[in-house]
């Protein structure tokens, strides 16, 4: 064996989303606003959920753990790869390396199952009004993001350690902008046979899982709707859901675009925009679909601002 083949890689380089120089300012400032503004949205969703009296329903508490996800992966990601555009050459510790593959594992997967309660959620809310919040109890929703937040961090701690057991013999450069396990897959000089078929076997799980309670979902709700009497009834029904199908309808889209490539077309360029649409795109458009198309949740912020507005013209008359 080649004595390059007994290095100790103490750290990765991150190639970053691109090498040519003129691009590296405007694609900064660009991914500056997209994580500032998924930063802002996100914990302004988390923080409006909770203080706010009319946002205490089983949905708002779902999308209170949604925006935690989507703060998560986004946080994990996004400012280290802002750092690339400013620095020579980017590089990531061994152990910081482990953490942001594990912490972007367990928060996407845990978006997929959140997902799925939020379906499931809906489906209540329509089918059975008058049982909602019965059927759908306080513990009942603990139950719901709980049982998907273990499961992940087992996931996320079982793939991250695997692959950092293995033995990278000096190779340290990531062609990535964050540790994902694919580029990471591709240094190593041990086999990887045994850490592919887990990722693929967990992957699958996690995705087709929630998918299929997504569809089931939606397919009951369908029936619901179709089988009221009142037009009204109808379209708030659909209204209810309008948000959170697009929401689903884009990740899941990304998702089964990113791993259902043929192996002979893969590349890593492809991955790296599916990659910033889904680690930054999506965590910065879900608060605004939301808020967006949400009259509850515009009309909270709205109350929101004019008591902060209140108490700052209130306060500038006192001094």
């Amino acid at each position: 064996m080649e004595e390059h083949n007994f290095t100790v890689v103490t750290e990765f380089i991150l190639l970053g989303i691109t090498d040519r120089p003129e691009l590296q300012a405007p694609l900064f400032v660009l991914f500056l606003a997209v994580y500032l503004t998924s930063l802002v949205g996100n914990l302004g969703m988390i923080v409006l959920t909770q203080v706010d009296s009319r946002l205490q329903t089983p949905m708002y508490f779902f999308l209170r753990h949604l925006a935690l996800t989507d703060l998560g992966y986004s946080t994990a990601v996004g400012p280290k790869m802002l750092v690339n555009f400013v620095v020579d050459q980017n590089s990531i510790s061994y152990h910081c390396c482990a953490t942001q593959l594990a912490f972007c594992i367990a928060f996407i997967d845990c978006e997929l199952f959140i997902l799925s309660a939020m379906s499931y959620d809906r489906y209540m809310a329509i089918y059975k009004p008058l049982l909602y919040t019965v059927i759908m109890s306080p513990r009942v929703c603990w139950v719901l993001v709980a049982i998907p937040y273990l499961y992940c961090m087992f996931v996320s701690l079982l793939v991250t350690i695997k692959i950092f057991t293995l033995s990278f013999c000096g190779h340290s450069v990531i062609s990535h902008f964050y540790c994902d396990s694919l580029p990471l897959l591709s240094l190593v000089c041990s086999d990887p046979h045994e850490i592919e078929l887990i990722i693929l076997t967990l992957g699958a799980f996690s995705l087709i899982s929630s998918l299929l309670m997504v569809l089931v979902s939606y397919k009951l709700i369908f029936v619901a709707i179709l089988r009221m009497n009142s037009t009204e009834g109808r379209r708030k029904a659909f209204s209810t859901c309008g948000s959170h199908l697009t929401v689903v309808t884009v990740l899941y889209g990304t998702l089964i675009f990113m791993y259902l490539q043929p192996k002979a077309s893969h590349s890593f360029d492809t991955d790296k925009v599916a990659s910033i649409f889904y680690t930054l795109v999506i965590p910065m458009l879900n608060p605004l679909i939301y808020s967006l198309r949400n009259k509850d949740v515009k009309y909270a912020l709205y109350m929101t601002w004019k008591k902060i507005s209140k108490y700052f013209s209130l306060k500038s008359c006192t001094i």
